[in-house]
């Protein structure tokens, strides 16, 4: 394999703004690196055309069956493995529906697996532990765009006929030039030369956000902006999930809390039963 020209990235660039960081006052050290993270919603607003041409190209794929599939190596692998976690809980959703692969597997969750990333044929052992097939979607998330293990999980992912989409923060990656569809917030040099956590993962959060909030609404699991299929597991989601049906319905919070408990905490049939649908016009 002919070797990578890495220090070409942007990703990579050294920052001339944060050069002499480490001889400045602490206040001037997160002065600096929060002017640099104001940076991040501008990147993220430049490819919101992307964004929701993804979302409106998934969510049609999942309502068939399909899965959406995040894999990541590093930082990246983390935050798709945090995205997928998150919708369960907050939409009702299977947590097979959803899924996050990180490089290295479980371990590397909670420990750097650096190395992991160059491994190709894992990213392809690894989809194919989860049986994925063609009505699935490789969502691809590599800070730089060039981790071997994200660009072969889209390849193999595009060989079966699967839709891919590629998360980079730096123009014409190969996981970009792999993929259906490539969403890139460029967000520049950081603050600590290739500590793509920092901005680079900031931005990558906001897509995600974006994505999988996105795809819910269009799935119907949201209500106006209410989380109406929610699994009210706790005292104060149960709470919640109260204040949810009393909005909506105008009963006093402690009769929408026995009504929801009559429902088994299902909001959406404690709100049906009151007389309120949450279907669409």
């Amino acid at each position: 394999m002919r070797q990578k020209d890495y220090g070409s990235l942007t990703t990579e660039a050294a920052n001339s703004r944060s050069y002499n960081i480490d001889r400045m006052p602490t206040i001037e050290i997160v002065r600096l690196i929060n002017e640099e993270d104001k940076t991040v919603a501008g990147a993220v607003s430049r490819v919101l055309g992307s964004i929701a041409l993804a979302i409106d190209r998934i969510y049609p794929s999942l309502e068939r069956g399909g899965r959406l599939i995040y894999v990541g190596a590093g930082t990246s692998g983390r935050l798709g493995v945090l995205d997928a976690a998150e919708c369960p809980p907050t939409y009702g959703v299977s947590p097979k529906l959803i899924q996050g692969i990180i490089a290295g597997g479980h371990k590397a969750m909670f420990y750097a697996a650096e190395g992991a990333e160059d491994d190709r044929e894992a990213a392809v052992s690894d989809l194919k532990n989860i049986g994925f097939s063609a009505g699935d979607v490789c969502f691809g998330i590599s800070a730089s765009g060039s981790a071997e293990y994200v660009v072969g999980a889209i390849k193999y992912a595009k060989s079966l006929g699967a839709l891919t989409i590629a998360l980079s923060c730096t123009e014409g990656s190969a996981a970009a030039a792999a993929a259906d569809i490539a969403i890139t917030p460029v967000t520049g040099p950081e603050v600590i030369s290739g500590s793509t956590r920092m901005k680079a993962g900031t931005a990558q959060k906001m897509v995600l956000n974006m994505i999988s909030t996105g795809v819910m609404i269009k799935l119907g699991r949201v209500y106006h902006n209410m989380m109406v299929c929610m699994k009210p597991s706790n005292r104060k989601l149960l709470d919640r999930a109260a204040r949810i049906i009393s909005a909506e319905t105008g009963v006093l919070p402690e009769e929408a809390k026995e009504m929801l408990l009559d429902c088994g905490g299902d909001i959406k049939e404690a709100l049906r039963r009151i007389g309120h649908s949450t279907d669409k016009p």
